[in-house]
């Protein structure tokens, strides 16, 4: 009996039965939360109505995505040490995020990133190069979560063809743009909240069950997955066993280290959860307990890996369905049969439902707002109208999510989001950084860090090894890159960060230094309220 088949004979009823009650309850609170969302403030920010723990666990929902649960859990199992490094960097990176970026945006800002980084420059470039970045790292993000999908539903019910998948990608696309349209931000919020608590619940328990069946004892654990792993084994316990055999792959490492600690204060969807609470002291108490839950969840993954590798084993766990985003599942089935495995897997299309949406909210909301509302009808546009255009466009991005996922099927989710990354601390952490920091930076320094950033760092992207060109592997068939039997990659690396950051870098500090546009008046007004939050509220310039 195949992997596929054993895992469908586990209980498919079960599994879908548990998916449906999730969605129904939580379908249930979005339209609660509904009947509040009357102005735009309520749509974007939720009515600033969010306490500081409280977004700081939706924050940990937004961010504790499919790659953090199924992506990482998979990466330690089969990689071991090198795995956990994506941890170590998806949290160091909120270090960024809370001493430069957190209280200071929410300060400066009133629903999106393209509020602060227009503030002082010419409003309808820079809202239009803000909107077309966070467009391209929702996306990004999306083609994770929606891969993640895939993978996940075929594993629980046995789906192996192309198509069955496709079919399990667009109903999550479907759900998600209900979640968005009728709740807005305050609906998804909730959602967030939800499933950070199912989420770490479950990694929680799944955890204390693995510890145990080892006496509690983590180096009795890791000599299980040494064990289990053969001849391979030992390399699970160092550095090197997926990056370091080569200069190239140091460097790859490298790359994507630097992509990860930056990426995360350049993310749209986490930069504006600091519009939901009503003062700067709530966005910074929101950020402690973000990286409080995140850190404790990053803890987690490493036992819940290294117990797949252990319990499960790295070959099977590359022959199921889903392949290395499998581990987590497949661990759920090894220790609690069919019914662990169905609360697990329904956590994880939880955590899913709840990214896509806020990914989608973040980017109807600055299509609506910047490019809608300030470059198209140039700030004369209605509260009204702006929603009704956010709507329309999360339909818009819905369906171009639930296509790229379809193409994005089969791989690594961990691996997909750095490029998200990649794409974030390229496009827009060196324009927010010198908004706030640098007085002498202008709209022409804005524009060639946001769009130089962004068009290196995708065109370093298509042309690497993760799109095409890797080796087959002689047991799967099949090549680790994105479009199988062709190669017309140039560029070594498979995350560009090493290279795109400092060029956006250096793209913002040239496009200033050779334009004489200047605002003093404004940048004085913008550094008062960074710093005491004056007028936050109205801190839009039109």
């Amino acid at each position: 009996m195949n992997l596929a088949a054993g895992v469908e004979g586990s209980s498919p009823v079960l599994n879908i039965t548990i998916f449906g009650l999730f969605v129904v309850v939580t379908l249930f609170v979005v339209f609660r939360a509904s009947r509040n969302t009357k102005t735009a403030s309520d749509y974007y920010a939720a009515g600033r109505a969010f306490t500081g723990p409280q977004n700081g666990v939706a924050i940990a929902g937004d961010y504790l995505s499919a790659a953090s649960f199924l992506g990482i859990a998979g990466a330690i199992a089969i990689y071991g040490y090198d795995g956990f490094l994506y941890s170590i960097g998806f949290l160091v990176a909120w270090l960024v995020a809370l001493l430069l970026v957190a209280e200071l945006l929410r300060n400066t800002g009133k629903f999106t990133m393209g509020d602060v980084l227009a503030f002082r420059m010419k409003q309808r470039p820079v809202r239009a190069a803000a909107a077309t970045s966070t467009l391209a790292v929702s996306f990004f993000y999306l083609l994770a979560q929606m891969a993640g999908a895939g993978g996940l539903v075929a594993l629980l019910l046995g789906i192996e063809s192309k198509a069955g998948q496709a079919a399990i990608i667009v109903i999550v696309g479907i759900i998600m743009i209900a979640y968005v349209l009728i709740g807005g931000m305050k609906g998804t919020t909730w959602v967030q909240i939800i499933k950070a608590a199912l989420l770490i619940a479950g990694a929680l328990a799944m955890t204390l069950w693995v510890l145990g069946m080892y006496g509690f004892n983590l180096s009795a654990l890791l000599q299980g997955a040494v064990d289990k792993a053969g001849r391979a084994g030992e390399a699970l316990l160092g550095p090197g066993n997926q990056y370091g055999k080569t200069g190239t792959t140091k460097l790859d490492f490298l790359s994507l280290g630097i992509a990860l600690v930056l990426g995360t204060a350049g993310l749209p969807h986490v930069l504006m959860r600091f519009y939901t609470v009503p003062t700067a002291k709530e966005a910074r108490r929101s950020v402690v307990w973000a990286i409080a839950l995140i850190g404790v969840f990053y803890l987690f993954t490493l036992v819940l890996g290294y117990g797949a590798g252990a319990l499960v084993g790295a070959d099977k766990i590359k022959a199921a369905p889903g392949g290395v985003n499998s581990a987590a599942p497949l661990l759920a089935l090894e220790l609690g049969g069919p019914i662990l495995l169905g609360l697990i897997a329904a956590i994880a299309f939880a955590t899913i439902l709840a990214v896509v949406a806020g990914l989608t909210i973040t980017a109807s909301a600055s299509f609506a707002h910047d490019v809608y509302a300030n470059v198209i009808k140039k700030g004369k546009a209605s509260p009204a109208s702006e929603v009704k255009v956010a709507r329309i466009t999360a339909l818009v991005i819905g369906a171009v999510a639930i296509l790229g996922g379809i193409l994005a099927n089969g791989q690594n989710i961990a691996f997909l989001v750095a490029l998200a990354f990649a794409v974030a601390a390229s496009a827009n952490l060196p324009t927010i950084l010198y908004s706030l920091f640098w007085k002498r930076f202008n709209t022409q320094g804005a524009l060639w860090s946001i769009y130089g950033g962004l068009a290196v760092c995708i065109v370093l992207i298509v042309f690497s090894p993760a799109v095409s060109g890797k080796p087959v592997d002689p047991k799967t068939g099949k090549s680790a890159s994105m479009i199988q039997g062709v190669d017309f990659h140039w560029f070594p690396l498979d995350n560009p960060g090493l290279v795109s950051i400092p060029v956006a870098f250096f793209l913002g500090w040239l496009g200033t230094v050779l334009s004489k546009e200047h605002n003093q008046k404004k940048y004085a007004e913008m550094e008062v309220r960074s710093l005491t939050g004056a007028g936050a509220e109205k801190a839009v310039a039109h």
